[in-house]
This record gives C-alpha cells, structure tokens and sequence, in this order.
C-alpha cells in the first residue's frame, strides 16, 4: 500500500526514507503519514477477517513498504481486560484495560520498536542511537538485536539499574548520563552527530507515531467484540465502536498522538462514529503539559527540576508534542491531570489487590488520573473508559552481566540557582559521612512518616531507634541517649524543628551530633539561612517513597 509523508509545516508532500529526517521544501522536523484512506475503507474489512490478531494485522496502515516477519516477536494483540471489580468499586462499570504489559517486552514501546526497527531495517541501518527513561530502550534493544542492528542507548542515571541490566543483556551498549532526561537526548543527539548515526526522534519519528495507532484499531475491533456493532439511529452507522475516554499516563506524550491518529483514521474511513475523549496523565512532580494545559498556554513551560520519582515520566520540556497532544484533547473534549507519586504508589496497590494486575508506577499514574476523573465527576458511571497499563517489571539478576556492562557520562555541573538545593532521601544520606550509625532519633509528629523511617532502616541492620513526636521529647531523647544520628522534622507542636536545633547547637554534648532535617512545606530565605551549617542535609517528605533509599542506608552502614 503506498503512502506519503506532509509536512505540518508547509504541507509539502514527499515520499518517506527512514533517513530524510526533515521536509525537502521548509527542512521542517514535523511529518505525518498518509494513506489511500478511500480505498482501504473499502478493501480493509475484507483482508481482516483472515489475519492473526497482532500489530501487523494493519500493515496497510504502517509506513513500511515490504513488512519483514522474520523480525517479529509478537507485538501488539494486546488483551483488553474488563476491570469489573475496579469498576464496581468505582461505580463505573465500564472500564477496560488494555494490557500492554503483555508485549514481548512488556511495555506498549514494543511497537514503538516493532515498526521504526523494521523501517531501519528496510533502509538498510545498521546502527542507530535512542534517548530513553528506560522501556523504550529495553524495546529497541530486543528489537535491534533481532534485526541484527547495533544500538547505543543513551539513559539517564535515575533509570533503574534493573533496566539498565536487560537493555544490556540484549547487547545494546548502554551510555548512563548523570542528568535529567532533556540533557540526555541532547547528549545522544551530539552522540547520533557526531558518528552520523540514525537517532530515534520520539514524536517527530514517522514510524514511532504510526506504530501507536494500531492501539486505536485493536481496541475499537475488540470494543466491537464485547458489545456487538455501534447501535445508532444514523442511516449511515459505523461498524465498530469506541470508547468515550482513553486515559494514559504521559512523558513526552507520543503515545496518545499516535493513538488519536488512528482513531482519526478509523472514522475517517467510517469504521468508527466518533472519537474517544483522549487524556494525558502525568506525574505532579514533573506536568509540564498539564499546568501549560490548564493555563491556556500555547506553548508548555519547561520543567527544569523534576521531582518525581517515576523517572519514566520525568520529561520536563515536551516541546510540540504539547502543541499536538493539546489539539487532540481540546478537539475530543479531553483533558490533561496530574497525579502525586503517593496517589500513583495506592494505585498500583488498589490495582493488583482488584483486578490481579501489577503495573509499574509510570502506569498505575494513568489508572490514579482515573480515580480522581471520576471522583470529579469527569467521567460519568456509564461512560465506557480504555486505560493503557503499559509497565516493565522482569529485570535479570546482577550476576547475569559480569562487570562493565554500562559505561558512565558526567555532564558538566551547573551552579544553582537556590542557595539549598532539594534533595531526595537520595542525597541527603550520600552527605552524611561513611560511619556506622548503630542509634538514631527519629523526631516526626506524623505517625506514618516514623514508622516508615523505622521499617527502612530496621531491614538494613541492626539499629537501636527513639522516637520523638514533638521537639520537647525529643531534646529529653536525645540528651538521654546521645545518638549517632537524628532524623528531624521542621513542623512540630511545643517546640519546632528550628528550636530543636537551636538547642542542640547550643550544647556542646550534642552540637556535632549529625542532623538531616525534612519537612513538607518550601522554606523562606530565612529559614534557609538559618538551617545553613547546622544540618547535614535537607529531605522533603515524598522522598520517603524513594526504592533507592534502601541501597543509600545499606552502603551507608557498611
């Protein structure tokens, strides 16, 4: 089936090579595929019928001239899972899952990699570069081994090592970059340059976005299943059916534009009557889109710090890809929203203790959007709503790769702007010097945050730990035991964390003593000031949730 590239800036028109990266009239970035949409309404339903249930079941529809099976793992036929329990519970009956984790390296970048691989694969690459948080690197990996291309993956060092692991099982050569993820595209692309290299462009790679509307096509085809064909009064009604909402969670937000593509395709070849309400959902801690969104920006405001801890989602300047995805959510009566990464953690628990899916944090953000859509009033009780549940989860053990598997990039550092820089739990325990700290005072009038203080460092060694619930019992505890260690609350009744310091400053006994203070609230100047040379380092609360804080208190007490 032939098809044809148009610029989305001067609509020029020009056949595609994975290698023209950019329009031969404007060099503009921006290009959509587009097919004999007339003819493929009429010749589509008949070839269907006879084709497995998979991603190139809609090969017409793909940029890919001559369709290689000898690549293929299985990609795309994802289930679409009725969530009865979560929809009862929700009272919205009529959600349904659509199970990306069930790719062969399951995450819905599967077919990301699927496609873009088989078009490099047909241009004849044999080496290419991507920037990745992490799935998508593990995608491109098994994909670009099986084609026999060599990849250079490019991540940033907040990637969990367990994903960092498969990208290199599969031979990739992986390239750790300390910064965020916007630095490390910009180091792959100098990389990508500087070798004359492919680069895998996210939003702006042509067989990237198409692979993401076999979403649309596979859930409209399986919506029709459960339901039966669309049932309206039109004379002229489409066969399949969609649902009123499609919700995921989003970083750059490639995904749901290749999906409001194909739903765009479907019911312009009149297979569908409408198109769903599309919706991106993304971490609170880094929304760029959602906060331009709800501003009525045309352009998003960059993110420069994320804080999240669902590095997957961190990508803080999502560039046009917000211009595009906006259009969608604006034209199909969507939304963007935003979600804490503790509404994300309950989520994956409600999720599996529901439904008997785990999901990793990145999707269980789409499910938590969910929840506060419908608690909004958003979505009404007998919407129909598809949730994407995409999420790696099966890393390979640390033994299985030896040492030297990953080589390691440190950019240059730049100044602060802040006086204090925010630091995680991450941080905050690297600062404290390298002793054994066998008796700690943990001084918080929260319950949870102590008791979950207490659960961390109990599984990393044998401590003796005091607790504090206000600053006055604390001084009591800490004068009492002379502790190696005090983790300190600010806000406290009595007596805060600012006088519990001062008055341990003031005593020689325990004026050395050192502190890591936390706190919930963002500091004054002054208060800054006034913490400067008196702690070891500074914890927001949310940090607590960090996984890596495990691995910083076991080196710690080694």
């Amino acid at each position: 089936m032939s098809f044809i590239l148009r610029c989305l800036d001067c609509g020029q028109r020009a056949p595609y090579y994975p290698t023209a990266l950019n329009c031969p009239e404007c060099n503009g970035e921006w290009r959509e595929a587009e097919y004999d949409l007339d003819t493929l309404a009429k010749t589509l339903p008949l070839q269907l019928a006879n084709r497995p249930f998979d991603l190139w079941r809609y090969h017409e529809l793909l940029p890919i001239r001559n369709p290689n099976p000898t690549i293929s793992l299985g990609e795309g036929g994802t289930p679409l899972i009725r969530a009865a329990n979560l929809g009862m519970m929700l009272g919205c009956p009529n959600i349904f899952i659509k199970d990306e984790r069930q790719g062969p390296t399951a995450s819905f970048k599967d077919r990301q990699a699927a496609v873009s691989i088989a078009a490099l694969k047909e241009a004849g690459i044999t080496e290419m570069v991507v920037a990745s948080t992490g799935n998508v690197a593990i995608a491109y990996s098994a994909y670009a081994a099986r084609a026999g291309i060599k990849l250079w993956a490019f991540v940033t060092s907040l990637v969990p090592a367990v994903k960092m692991r498969e990208i290199a099982l599969y031979g990739s050569q992986v390239i750790k970059v300390t910064g965020s993820y916007d630095e490390v595209k910009k180091a792959a692309s100098e990389f990508a340059q500087q070798r004359n290299l492919y680069q895998n462009r996210g939003a702006r790679s042509v067989p990237s976005v198409e692979s993401m509307k076999t979403i649309a096509y596979e859930i409209s085809e399986q919506l029709t299943a459960y339901f039966g064909e669309n049932e309206t009064e039109d004379e002229n009604k489409a066969p399949w059916r969609t649902p009123d909402w499609y919700v995921q969670a989003i970083s750059g937000g490639m995904g749901p534009i290749g999906v409001a593509k194909g739903f765009t395709e479907l019911q312009q070849m009149g297979f569908i009557n409408k198109k769903p309400a599309i919706v991106g959902i993304q971490s609170a801690g880094c929304a760029p889109m959602v906060a331009s969104w709800q501003k009525g920006l045309e352009v998003a405001e960059i993110v420069d710090d994320p804080r999240t801890h669902i590095e997957t989602l961190a990508t803080g300047d999502p560039g046009r890809t917000y211009q595009l995805l906006r259009k969608e959510v604006d034209e199909t009566g969507g939304a963007f929203e935003s979600v804490t990464d503790e509404e994300a953690f309950r989520a994956m628990h409600v999720l599996a203790k529901m439904e008997g899916i785990s999901a990793e944090p990145a999707a269980a953000v789409a499910f938590a959007g969910l929840f506060k859509l419908i608690r909004a009033g958003i979505i009404k009780s007998d919407d129909t709503v598809v949730v994407n549940c995409t999420g790696h989860t099966m890393p390979p053990e640390k033994f299985v790769l030896g040492d030297n598997w990953a080589r390691d990039v440190v950019l240059p550092e730049k100044k602060s702007k802040k006086e204090t820089p925010k630091e995680g739990i991450l941080a905050a325990l690297s600062h404290v010097v390298p002793e054994r700290f066998p008796r700690i005072v943990i001084v918080d009038d929260t319950t949870e945050a102590r008791l979950l203080i207490r659960r961390i460092l109990q599984s990393q060694g044998d401590f003796t730990l005091f607790e504090a619930n206000n600053g006055k019992e604390a001084l009591r505890i800490i004068r009492r035991e002379t502790p190696d260690l005090i983790i300190l609350d600010l806000m406290m009744p009595e007596l805060d964390g600012f006088g519990v310091l001062d008055a341990l400053k003031s005593n020689t006994e325990t004026a050395n003593i050192p502190v890591i203070v936390s706190t919930a609230k963002e500091l004054t100047n002054i208060e800054r000031e006034k913490l400067k040379g008196q702690i070891e380092a500074l914890l927001r609360k949310g940090d607590f949730m960090s996984d890596e804080f495990l691995d910083e208190v076991h080196t710690i007490i080694r």
